[in-house]
């Protein structure tokens, strides 16, 4: 059986992407994104944040790049590699997330501010999925019928 290595994380931007280039002329997009979760404390809950760093290479990075500005929600779905340095004679690591897919999600800031470089609200909104016609088998399901109807013995 093969490991699995893969994550999926929402949250929002803490910065504005950084896009750069390798010697090869690879594009590299670099974030951050937090990702707040609920945790009791005592008799109080309270919110905290979880934070990663993100990179995406190749056209999507060179594509997205632009509309990844702080305070937007997206969605990440790759997986996590662990970077391995020498610094002054100490051994340093960090875990980061290599994305396979970013989808932009919601607009800044809950409370409307605007953020980064300049008010950029709405210049990217994704349009819905469509399906073309043949794209997805026709389902007939008789009027009277479950949805499920299957005799499994357990």
């Amino acid at each position: 059986m093969n490991d699995i290595n893969r994550v999926t994380v929402v949250g929002r931007l803490t910065r504005d992407a950084e896009l750069k280039y390798t010697n090869g002329g690879m594009a590299v997009c670099k974030f951050a994104v937090a990702s707040n979760y609920h945790k009791k404390n005592g008799d109080q809950w309270t919110d905290e944040a979880n934070f990663f760093d993100v990179v995406l290479f190749g056209k999507t990075g060179e594509a997205v790049h632009r509309y990844l500005l702080k305070g937007k929600q997206v969605g990440v779905d790759g997986e996590l590699r662990q970077e391995r340095w020498d610094q002054d004679g100490q051994m340093r690591s960090a875990v980061k997330i290599y994305a396979n897919t970013v989808q932009l999600l919601g607009g800044g800031k809950q409370d409307g501010a605007s953020s980064g470089s300049g008010d950029q609200a709405g210049a990217y909104k994704p349009a819905p999925p469509t399906v073309s016609e043949g794209a997805w088998p026709a389902v007939d399901e008789p009027a009277n019928q479950p949805a499920f109807e299957d005799d499994v013995p357990f």
